[in-house]
Formats: structure tokens, sequence, C-alpha cells
């Protein structure tokens, strides 16, 4: 496991951006994925995006494909969540996660997380 730590959270107007930094305390390269999730109050927790680190393969979630981008910085071990046309639905609080095995991303098994940073987007 590896410790991960999120940051770049805040307000923003809807239709603005802001971009969401994961830093994992191991190296990223040799994580099997890593992923963005948020969860609104009340909500249950949503996958956002996907990143396969050595490969730098992605997916996104229907409702934020093309306005969010995850990427993977591989030489700072850091994963980004470059969030644009920001919506209010978007609120919420933002955690990554890390799984180093094949198997257990199979298993939606994410066994690293970070403490979340909250994301709020006023209309």
């Amino acid at each position: 496991q590896v410790r991960l730590v999120e940051s770049g959270g805040g307000l923003q107007q809807a239709g603005g951006s802001l971009r969401l930094s994961c830093s994992s305390s191991g190296r990223t390269f040799s994580l099997y994925a890593v992923a963005w999730f948020r969860q609104a109050p009340g909500n249950e927790r949503q996958l956002v995006a996907t990143i396969a680190p050595s490969t730098g393969g992605t997916n996104y979630a229907a409702a934020v494909k093309g306005r969010f981008t995850i990427s993977a910085d591989n030489a700072m071990n850091t994963v980004y969540l470059q969030m644009n046309s920001l919506k209010s639905e978007d609120t919420a609080v933002y955690y990554c996660a890390a799984t180093d095995s094949l198997r257990d991303f199979l298993s939606a098994k994410w066994g690293s997380w970070g403490q979340g940073t909250q994301v709020t987007v006023s209309s």
C-alpha cells in the first residue's frame, strides 16, 4: 500500500476549472491503477476516473467525460484530475485511491485511499 494525499480542492463558480493532485508516497509507475472517486452528502461514492500510470490508459464516468482529464506524472509520483466546465452537481468530496494488483482492480478493491479534498461549485 501507499500513502495518498489529495490537494487542490476549493470553491469555484460554475463553468470554472480546478485541478486536483494526488501525491503518492510510493512510485506511481508501480501501481496498477489510480482512481478518483467523489461522494456528495447523502449520495453513494462514485467512481469518476481511472488511470493506469504505466500505460497512460484512462477511463471516465459518463457524467464527467469530455470535461475532466486524469493524468499521471510518474517522475513526481502524482496523479492529477483536471476539472473543466464545472457544474454544481460536481460538488463533492473527492478521493484518490490506488491498487497495485490487477486482481484487486477487477474486483474494485482499492487498497490505498487519501483523506479527501472538498470541491464546491457555486451556481
